[in-house]
């Protein structure tokens, strides 16, 4: 859970997706920077469809990555083995050793005009859910991996509902603070750079710990540091 919330908040610190935050929101609410201060519950319910439409889309994705998991959990073994070099590739990716041109390529589906109202919002979101770009991509395919290599469907639909808010919450938080977020992204512009290194660097991990059948180990560990009342909840 915790590596798929990260994933979720270098999702949202990527390259791609970062700048475009304040575009997004003017998008959704129709508004200034200035109108949007004055007027924050409004931008709020927007960003709130908004990030409930992706957040659908890849519940979906990881039912769908889980249900194949569950036909090949025979192979398990052999599945978390490929996962984890799938992982490994994509951090290579992500480290910019490796550029094969068709990952390059962005699919998206462009909304000249957005549906009017709060629903429209949604609309958007799903549409940015269901839209691949090179910089969310591999870190959303490295989750959907780790779903596929999980043992049950809801485990695979928690991990990247999980994922889904991880990128959600800074987003609604953007929205209520449009004018501290582009105060902090001039600060923080600098080491953008780092966030696809840091996301290539943690899925090369997960991908050597899957090859090296390690992953459950790790996890056995982590359960043992968490405290009984709360493993009793979980």
């Amino acid at each position: 859970m915790a590596v798929a919330f990260a994933a979720g908040l270098l999702s949202f610190l990527s390259p791609c997706v970062l700048p475009l935050i304040p575009s997004y929101i003017g998008y959704l609410t129709g508004m200034t920077v200035e109108e949007i201060e004055h007027r924050r519950g409004i931008a709020l319910l927007h960003a709130l469809w908004f990030v409930a439409g992706f957040s659908l889309v890849f519940v979906l994705l990881g039912a769908g990555a889980s249900a194949v998991g569950s036909l090949l959990r025979d192979y398990q073994v052999w599945l978390g083995r490929a996962g984890g070099v799938l992982l490994i590739l994509f951090g290579i990716y992500l480290l910019g050793f490796l550029r094969p041109g068709f990952l390059m390529r962005e699919w998206r589906i462009d909304l000249a005009r957005k549906p009017l109202g709060y629903f429209g919002s949604g609309v958007v979101g799903f549409t940015f859910g269901a839209a691949w770009t090179p910089c969310i991509g591999p870190i959303l395919g490295g989750i959907l991996t780790l779903a596929a290599t999980q043992a049950g469907l809801a485990r695979g639909t928690t991990l990247l509902a999980v994922y889904a808010l991880g990128l959600a919450l800074p987003f609604l938080a953007t929205a209520l603070a449009l004018d501290r977020f582009l105060v902090w992204f001039q600060r923080f512009r600098p080491y953008i750079v780092w966030v696809d290194r840091v996301a290539g660097g943690l899925l090369i991990l997960l991908g050597i710990l899957l090859v090296t059948d390690s992953f459950t180990l790790l996890a056995g560990y982590l359960q043992g540091l968490t405290p009984k009342f709360l493993r009793d909840r979980l």
